[in-house]
């Protein structure tokens, strides 16, 4: 196998080799950090780099027995974490100049991914305090999408897309707020997921996580490894709860196909993401199950309640952060929360319930909804930041679709459906009950599974073949 060929395998068959002894942890990190010498030049997915201390965790994973490895179910798998979650020995930068110091533990997520044999591999680059749909700041540069280097590959986990998309990880750790997992899974041809609020431990430094928007979730090569992830971090190294519903025998489910935004947002559907949604229809229809149109009530609750505690998250975020370390775009977003009186903030926190009794009542008809995942392409990199905050947050429009789940907590996927008309990876939406990830994946693994484009594509910037070979 080759070195390419290896970084390109999915995180699931990475530790199974790792685990068998055919290819030994050293051989997957040293192949890895080559690819990143390659490639991140030009991309710029990473903040930094912890080559010294993933080739001695490798080396500590060699060591161990085979039936120890073996319980391991990321041995030795290099992950890459997003940078507003805390790794020992590295600061937290948050896309900020702000100089935070070196934090001195993992994030309890962290933690429980080195105790399934993970490997942090680096920490990802994200727009200062993962404010936008876009990865970019003074201070750390511009991330790339891989598929297109005059893109950008989302926000806020963008840099997480990016390097695992291109084989610079095996996994990502993202956090997602208003769709910045799914977001950017979806512009890089992965497997995305905002898991149900609480799931995935928070740590200190995620502060109030937008007064319950915001979740930590993986961005994947593959649905198994999405569920491969999610099983590690929610409970233990031996739980396997999303694996088994996603390799159980499947059942026919009853799809909700919903295109309409949520009230307010104003965005107008491209003629290639409601192509997307088409393709996804077409073919789990052609798997049996039975699709019917619905329109979901989102109410204008929705939009007004996650605005307000993104406003006020924002704010408070900003506070911790010294000020003049700041962009002026993400002082002028902190001024906006600070105009959101305290009484508004616990309306919106308290109105919680009435969004999602209004957004639940399509499961009365359905198990599944099916949602366009963005209105539009990956936008050009200069096109991104508008003038001024207020028409920057309006650019997070585009994924109108994803934002309500974030205000209600509730799971949802973003799974890749092939490539558009345009070359770049076209992605749907799928969201569920409260707590049902299983199900969400499953269907989604038959849309990985079956879509025209099913063995996954490598974007064209990135060589797919190499005369180096792993031992």
């Amino acid at each position: 196998m080759s070195a390419v060929d290896l970084v390109l395998t999915d995180a699931t068959e990475q530790a199974r080799l790792v685990q068998s002894g055919r290819v030994t942890a050293r051989s997957l990190v040293t192949a890895t950090l080559r690819r990143i010498d390659e490639l991140d030049s030009s991309i710029n997915a990473y903040r930094v780099v912890m080559a010294e201390s993933a080739l001695a965790s490798a080396d500590r994973i060699d060591a161990l027995p085979r039936n120890d490895r073996e319980r391991l179910p990321l041995a030795g798998v290099p992950v890459a974490i997003k940078d507003d979650t805390d790794v020992a020995g590295e600061t937290t930068a948050w896309g900020s100049a702000a100089d935070r110091g070196v934090r001195q533990v993992d994030a309890e997520v962290v933690a429980r991914l080195r105790r399934a044999g993970a490997i942090i591999i680096g920490k990802t680059n994200v727009p200062e305090l993962t404010l936008w749909p876009w990865t970019a700041s003074k201070r750390w540069g511009v991330t790339r999408n891989p598929w297109a280097l005059d893109r950008t590959p989302g926000g806020s986990s963008g840099g997480s897309a990016a390097a695992v998309c291109t084989g610079m990880a095996a996994l990502a750790l993202g956090s997602d707020g208003g769709g910045s997992v799914r977001y950017p899974a979806a512009l890089t041809g992965l497997v995305g997921v905002k898991p149900q609020r609480e799931r995935v431990p928070m740590g200190p430094e995620h502060g109030t996580g937008w007064h319950g928007l915001v979740v930590l979730g993986p961005l994947a090569r593959s649905v198994r490894d999405a569920a491969l992830f999610l099983d590690v971090v929610g409970g233990d190294v031996t739980t396997s709860i999303l694996r088994d519903a996603v390799s159980s025998e499947r059942r026919l489910l009853r799809v909700g196909v919903s295109i309409n935004p949520p009230p307010g947002t104003h965005v107008t559907l491209s003629a290639a993401s409601l192509a997307a949604v088409t393709r996804a229809r077409a073919l789990l229809a052609d798997r049996g199950h039975e699709l019917v149109d619905v329109t979901i009530d989102y109410g204008f609750t929705s939009l007004w309640s996650s605005t307000v505690r993104l406003l006020r998250g924002a704010r408070d975020d900003a506070a911790s952060l010294p000020r003049r370390g700041l962009e002026r775009r993400t002082r002028n977003v902190a001024r906006l929360g600070a105009l959101v009186p305290a009484q508004a903030l616990a309306r919106a926190v308290r109105r919680e319930s009435i969004v999602a009794a209004s957004v639940n009542a399509v499961f009365d008809r359905v198990d599944v909804v099916l949602t366009p995942l963005c209105a539009s392409p990956a936008p050009l990199i200069d096109r991104c930041p508008a003038r001024g905050a207020l028409r920057s947050l309006r650019r997070a429009n585009t994924s109108a679709w994803l934002v309500p789940w974030n205000t209600i907590g509730q799971p949802a996927v973003s799974v890749p459906v092939g490539l558009a008309e345009d070359g770049l990876p076209a992605a749907v939406h799928l969201a569920g009950r409260p707590g049902d990830e299983g199900t969400l994946l499953a269907l989604a693994g038959e849309i990985e599974a079956h879509s025209p484009d099913a063995q996954w594509s490598h974007p064209t910037c990135a060589p797919t073949s190499s005369s180096a070979t792993v031992a």
